[in-house]
């Protein structure tokens, strides 16, 4: 029987995952609301992590595309199976560079989960295909990762002198990395450049 840690902020959906991955006949030996950083107290790690691709950590760095393999940054070395919402091709973005190696729709069927769970435990990689287009518009990411970063401060409120505060730039040179955003998402002003990365789950 696989040994899975679920992964999932929302504890109504989270304990029907739960259930549901039992009932296929894992066991489901902890569940988690949040991604687990460095060590846990499990005193074993699972044959599989099964997480809310919106719960791993943010990063810029990595392309669904790129040559180099990943490496799984789940606790242990375990493979991380990452649950994809739709139309979110940031937050796919952000389940590569974590080092997933099964990439699974949301909504897709019960099915088709615990195949992924059984391919990923066994060392093979697995992607839905619903997911194909989510790769391509994910290699695409149009935004720096400096310019991530102002968007990101911006997102969350922080003026102009904030943001350049924190980032050690010039007032000036934030600006010219929002009016960079503004130009590369199409969007019409600052808000709604906001709007778009958050609604691509880049931010």
């Amino acid at each position: 029987m696989l040994r899975v840690t679920v992964v999932y902020e929302a504890q109504l959906l989270r304990a029907a995952l739960v259930d549901l991955l039992r009932s296929g006949g894992c066991s489901v030996v902890s569940s988690l609301p949040n991604w687990p950083l460095g060590r846990t107290q499990e005193t074993t790690a699972p044959d599989v992590y099964v997480a809310d691709a919106e719960c791993l950590p943010p990063t810029e760095a990595a392309s669904p595309t790129a040559s180099a393999s990943a490496t799984s940054a789940a606790p242990g070395g375990s493979p991380l199976l990452a649950l994809i919402p739709a139309q979110r091709p940031g937050v796919l973005r952000r389940a590569y560079a974590a080092g997933a190696t099964g990439f699974v729709d949301k909504n897709g069927s019960k099915s088709r989960l615990l195949e992924a769970v059984r391919c990923v435990a066994a060392g093979e990689r697995f992607i839905d295909d619903t997911l194909a287009l989510g790769f391509l518009q994910a290699a695409e990411m149009p935004l720096t990762r400096r310019e991530l970063a102002v968007l990101s401060l911006a997102a969350k409120g922080a003026p102009v002198a904030e943001i350049a505060a924190a980032l050690y730039l010039s007032r000036g040179t934030v600006r010219n990395y929002m009016a960079s955003v503004i130009r590369k998402v199409g969007a019409r002003n600052r808000v709604d450049a906001i709007r778009i990365a958050q609604g691509a789950g880049w931010t």
